[in-house]
This record gives C-alpha cells, structure tokens and sequence, in this order.
C-alpha cells in the first residue's frame, strides 16, 4: 500500500483553468486526455469548494473527443439507450455492467487486434467486436445469475428447472421478493435484447 503512486491533484478554478499541482502548471484538457492515455491517474478538485469533479471533466474531454474531426466512438443507439437508462430501475447495474465490459474489452484488445490485422474490412472487425460483446453478456449474465437470491438463478432463466421446491415467502416478504423478482426478469429481457442487437 505504501508502494502505490497516488493520483496527481488537479484544481479547477471559476475562470475553468485547470492547475496541475504536482508541476505547478497550467493544463489542458487535452493534457488531461494524454494523462489518462499515459496512464498516469489523477483527480479534479473544485478549488473554491473542493468538491471532486473528476466524472465531469472526464466527461467533458469525452464530450471534446467526440467532437474532434467527426470520429465518433459512442453510437448514438448507445447514447440513446444510456438516457434512457437514467431514472430507471435498471440504472444502479448499468455503471457496473459498462465497467465489466470495458475492462473485458481492454484486457482482450490485443488479441481483437490481432484477429483484425489478419482478416480484411470492417467487417470482419465488426464481427470480432461482435463476437466479443456476446462472451461480455454471457459472463455477465452468468454472474448476475450466481448473485440471485433463487434457487439456481431461476429469476435469470425462467424455463429452467427448479432443483426443490421452495416454501411460499412470509407475507412480510411476499411484495419485496415480488418486485425483485419483476427487476430480474426486466433486466434480463434487457440483456437479452442487447446480445441479440
């Protein structure tokens, strides 16, 4: 623990200057972006309040990438589907979900690589990409099935087999386990819908 780097302090003043405290400098957000790129990990701090605003400049230099030369790397199906995501009972998964895909993605980007060097045109790369996201859905859905509290993960997959029957829920319980139950099934048709797409 006493071997780990912490993360370089950058404060953001109300003029929207950003000062890198580690070289005592002024920085971009293009800097920033290069930071992240580097792997070199830091946090934003309001330098009025000090509250961490880390997430909205991140999301700021997303939002100044996407506008960069017309490359484009979030959908606007993907965009749409995340507006859509806020407010609803599904919304406390999807930041988990999207950091489990990431980090697949990421782990596996050589070979995905590799296997489009090899073959020729996009859509072949597509189809890796593709491939790829299906594993994502499956390993997630896998694990969403082991954190279920029913027997065998029956709230993820309807149709399978109960190994025993299960005594009816107290009364008490009978409304909480009704509505976890809808989320489950809600969510799963939602997953199920997104490794079709």
């Amino acid at each position: 623990m006493a071997n780990e780097t912490k993360p370089v302090v950058i404060k953001k003043y109300a003029n929207r200057r950003l000062y890198h405290t580690g070289s005592s400098t002024y920085v971009t957000l293009e800097d920033l972006a290069n930071m992240v790129r580097t792997g070199e990990d830091f946090v934003v701090y309001d330098a009025k309040t000090s509250e961490d605003i880390t997430r909205s400049v991140l999301t700021q230099i997303i939002f100044e990438e996407e506008n960069k030369h017309g490359e484009h790397l979030l959908p606007v199906a993907f965009l749409r589907q995340l507006i859509r995501f806020y407010g609803d009972s599904m919304q406390a998964l999807v930041p988990r979900y999207l950091e489990f895909s990431i980090d697949n993605l990421t782990r596996d980007q050589q070979k995905l690589r590799e296997t489009m060097s090899q073959t020729f045109g996009p859509a072949a790369a597509f189809q890796a990409i593709e491939e790829q996201v299906r594993a994502n859905m499956a390993m997630f859905s896998e694990a969403l099935r082991l954190f279920t509290p029913f027997a065998g993960g029956a709230g993820l997959q309807p149709n399978a087999p109960s190994a025993a029957p299960t005594p009816p829920p107290a009364a008490d319980d009978a409304d909480d386990l009704g509505e976890l139950r809808r989320q489950v099934s809600e969510m799963q048709a939602r997953l199920d819908r997104i490794g079709k797409d």
